[in-house]
């Protein structure tokens, strides 16, 4: 069962996550707040393991709010506006709903988060300590999932490019969400898959990663901008 709150300043929107905690049987709902402020003292007394979070509140946003927490649960963002799609990702967000939020769209992140509440617990708690290993030749390189940016095809190999190296291996575009976690990453062109929470920028025709600009391709397109929560 996973524990959670949903904050909100919409009345309406709070029943609507309270309806579906109650449908899902998947999640546990401690208490849903209007006020912002109350959240945060309710949030630095109790635990829990996901939040519900709007983004446009009065006095303090939804992306503010989660920055001033010490210990930072898991965030679903659910909001009426796509704006700030990419800047949650970069908040390391399990989801982004866009209102009005189908019980579909629900269950999906929930199902991200248990995923993600599974894996913690199989690590220690440590998100960002989850590893793959990537064979190169006859080296085989034990490297972390968050230091991923992204992958680049070209011809029968495909470049891995870290935050510090880049690796090269001989494998298919096809196979590759066997070697990176779907939940994470993301094809945006028949020649490269990108890392979500690495993205700083996008706009119709290319993405930015640290710097490296990324082409994406037309076929990719509106599936990428449905899995950001982008119209």
């Amino acid at each position: 069962m996973i524990t959670c709150i949903a904050i909100d300043d919409e009345p309406r929107a709070l029943e609507v996550i309270e309806r579906y905690c109650q449908k899902s049987n998947l999640t546990e709902l401690k208490a849903t707040f209007r006020e912002p402020v109350k959240a945060i003292e309710f949030l630095n007394r109790e635990k829990v393991d996901l939040v519900f979070l709007d983004i446009n509140m009065p006095d303090i946003s939804g992306l503010q709010l989660i920055q001033t927490l010490a210990e930072k649960p898991m965030v679903i963002f659910t909001t009426a506006y796509s704006t700030y799609a990419v800047e949650s990702y970069n908040l390391n967000a399990i989801d982004y709903l866009l209102k009005p939020i189908t019980f579909e769209r629900f269950l999906a992140g929930v199902n991200k988060a248990a995923g993600l509440l599974q894996s913690k617990s199989g690590n220690g708690g440590k998100e960002d300590a989850a590893t793959v290993f990537i064979k190169s030749g006859s080296q085989t390189y034990q490297v972390r999932i968050a230091d991923i940016l992204y992958l680049e095809k070209d011809g029968n190999y495909i470049t891995v490019f870290l935050k510090d190296k880049q690796i090269l291996i001989r494998e298919n575009m096809g196979d590759i969400f066997d070697l990176v976690p779907a939940t994470e990453f993301v094809r945006v062109h028949k020649s490269f898959v990108v890392a979500i929470r690495h993205i700083t920028m996008i706009e119709v025709h290319q993405l930015v990663i640290n710097g490296t600009k990324i082409p994406i391709g037309s076929t990719y397109r509106e599936p990428l901008r449905a899995r950001l929560g982008l119209k």
